[in-house]
């Protein structure tokens, strides 16, 4: 029998959870969560303020979940690693043993150093539930809301509150609205239609300095609010791994089987950094699917087996106001790109014959076809990417891999 310990309660936890009860029914399972709450669904946090979903809609597994897999969760936070006694200590001092244990810590926000910040009495983040809470005791139809950042985390606090609120601008340094996984063209065509329903933005410029309700600009402008988002970006919780002896990066670093450079540590989810085969670098892939998958496969080898992740590649399938977008991949700059404009946009990067990433905005059905070509590096002739550009199709593939997917059916 084994001591099995998890620290973090979300997507990588879950997969590690019923990775590790794929082999091992028996030993215990110890889960120490930081948030209060059973697990959730974090990308939802914004559709509970929009009045989209409720508390128990957002569960990312059923209530019996932990009973039913034989876990004991406790809530409080890991403040000390020692891997001499194979031992964490809780911030209550509180103490747990473990044979195997993965870290399953996740990111938190970076907040930079505003000069001022400290005056702004109603300021948020927005990455949790905790958060999501907070911010909508803060709410009132009245309320000028100024977000920092642009990004994805940004983006969706905006639209969640966009009906609740008087008035919401969005500033970021980037020229352009999802920097990091739109290019110029089509991040244009996103904010036009963010713009079209009351968000303002003030993009290639950024908060320097607050006074109480002021934001003044690096542009020289003065932005005058009642409610402020800091969305500026996450860095991936590494503390602990530090403190274990574990190399770190951008984030843990992890190989193949999610195993960290100290025995019987491991680590998944938006603290590691693991390989992205679409680049053929390491970084942190901060995504739900990959977190599960990655603590799917951290928990199978904890509990004896031999499973590798080695496909992993960014994709994002997120969508404001009912326009719907998908990426994955990579748009390399010596990518040949196939473009068709049928009633939205499908972007096609292809480099040595293989679609190396992708951008649809508008009908993204069957955009999974685009991922696995991503994934798989499927080589595709030049007849097959022309149809491909007007609308994915499993044609592409070959027939036994085409059995494979739709389950022994051609």
């Amino acid at each position: 029998m084994s001591e099995y310990l998890i620290i973090g309660n979300g997507t990588a936890a879950v997969g590690c959870i019923e990775g590790i009860r794929s082999r091992d029914s028996e030993s215990s399972i110890t889960v120490i969560s930081a948030e209060e709450h059973h697990v959730y669904s974090r990308p939802l946090i914004s559709y509970y303020l929009e009045g989209r979903t409720d508390l128990k809609r957002m569960l990312y597994r059923p209530e019996d979940f932990y009973k039913k897999n034989k876990v004991k969760l406790i809530f409080g936070r890991a403040a000390k690693l020692d891997m001499k006694k194979h031992t964490v200590t809780l911030a209550d001092k509180q103490k747990l043993s473990f044979d195997k244990l993965c870290l399953c810590t996740g990111s938190s926000p970076f907040v930079p150093k505003f000069e001022g910040l400290e005056t702004v009495k109603k300021r948020f983040t927005f990455m949790t539930l905790d958060d999501s809470l907070a911010l909508e005791k803060a709410l009132t139809p009245e309320s000028r809301v100024l977000i920092v950042g642009a990004g994805l985390i940004g983006l969706k606090c905006a639209e969640g509150i966009a009906q609740r609120v008087g008035s919401i601008t969005v500033c970021d340094l980037a020229d352009r609205v999802l920097s990091s996984i739109l290019d110029t063209d089509c991040a244009a065509v996103m904010q036009q239609h963010l713009e079209q329903h009351g968000i303002s933005f003030m993009l290639g410029d950024t908060a320097v300095r607050f006074d109480r309700n002021t934001a003044f600009m690096k542009s020289g402008a003065e932005v005058g609010f009642d409610i402020l988002v800091l969305a500026v970006g996450v860095r991936a919780e590494t503390a602990l791994a530090a403190q274990a002896g574990c190399e770190v990066n951008r984030g843990v670093i992890i190989d193949e089987k999610m195993q960290t450079s100290v025995p019987d540590i491991f680590a998944a989810g938006d603290c590691s950094e693991g390989f992205d085969s679409s680049t053929g670098s390491r970084r942190v892939l901060a995504i739900l699917p990959n977190a599960y998958m990655q603590g799917r496969t951290a928990g199978i080898n904890m509990a004896g087996g031999g499973s590798s992740l080695t496909d992993l590649i960014p994709m994002n399938s997120i969508g404001f106001f009912g326009l719907h977008c998908a990426t994955a991949g990579a748009y390399p700059d010596d990518a040949e790109v196939f473009e068709d404009r049928t009633g939205g946009i499908r972007r096609l990067y292809v480099k040595d014959g293989r679609l190396c990433g992708f951008i649809v905005i508008g009908d993204v059905n069957r955009a999974g076809i685009y991922t696995s070509l991503v994934r798989e590096k499927t080589f595709i002739d030049e007849e097959n990417i022309d149809k491909l550009k007007k609308f994915p199709s499993l044609a592409v593939f070959l027939p036994e891999t085409r059995r494979k997917k739709l389950g022994g059916v051609v």
